[in-house]
């Protein structure tokens, strides 16, 4: 679910059959979207994919009605907002938010890329990059202002680089903590797999959050546990 996981074998038919823009909305049962327009409602209407798109991880255990990828990145953007004075001090707020609501945007059309998909990272950033184009230039090149400045901000977040990125890359992974506590909860189910990505976790308030969330979560499966044994 957009944790780097480090690189993965290619599967056949990636190499069969390279991934591209136009054979992605081939293949797609929605409606082609207005190219080139002076307007940026065929954009906005493209939008509706990260509404409809789930995020995949959770569908290998059970997790049938799982969040979208619109979810996701909505309460990253809360988050984001609620950095205590030790970062809020540091950090362009408002340009996070902004970077949190674009950094997986392409995957309206990529969709959610999970490491047991066999896409390696060199693939999926490509496939990534020509969506966040496509939508760039065909979708809004035309359209005042235009939109130069997502593509800015999806780059960002790729390079990693600025405290901002740090910060939004982090607010990634306890968003996902965050989840997977909630669907253990929710479908009785061990999500444990998940939890290395608290040990990537940067920024020192950050982790704070993530030992919190899995503090949290040790004592709920106390709780089941003793459950288990009356």
């Amino acid at each position: 679910m957009g944790v780097d996981s480090g690189e993965l074998v290619p599967t056949s038919g990636s190499v069969r059959d390279p991934w591209s823009v136009e054979s992605a909305l081939a293949a797609s049962s929605t409606t082609l979207p207005e190219t080139g327009s002076t307007s940026p409602v065929p954009f906005f209407h493209f939008l509706e994919r990260l509404k409809t798109t789930k995020r995949e991880g959770w569908k290998r255990f059970g997790v049938e009605h799982s969040e979208s990828i619109s979810d996701h990145m909505y309460r990253m953007s809360i988050l984001v907002m609620m950095a205590p004075p030790s970062l809020s001090s540091r950090l362009n707020i408002p340009h996070c938010t902004k970077m949190a609501l674009v950094h997986d945007m392409a995957e309206s059309l990529v969709g959610d890329i999970t490491p047991v998909d066999g896409v390696p990272k060199e693939e999926k950033s490509r496939r990534e990059r020509l969506t966040m184009e496509y939508m760039t230039t065909n979708l809004l090149g035309k359209v005042a202002g235009g939109g130069q400045h997502l593509l800015e901000l999806w780059d960002e977040y790729e390079d990693g680089r600025t405290l901002e990125s740090k910060f939004v890359h982090d607010i990634d992974k306890i968003e996902l903590l965050l989840q997977m506590t909630e669907y253990e909860r929710s479908h009785k189910i061990d999500l444990g797999e998940f939890t290395w990505v608290a040990d990537k976790i940067e920024l020192p308030e950050v982790k704070a959050w993530a030992i919190e969330v899995l503090k949290e979560r040790e004592i709920f499966e106390a709780g089941l546990l003793k459950e288990t044994k009356q």
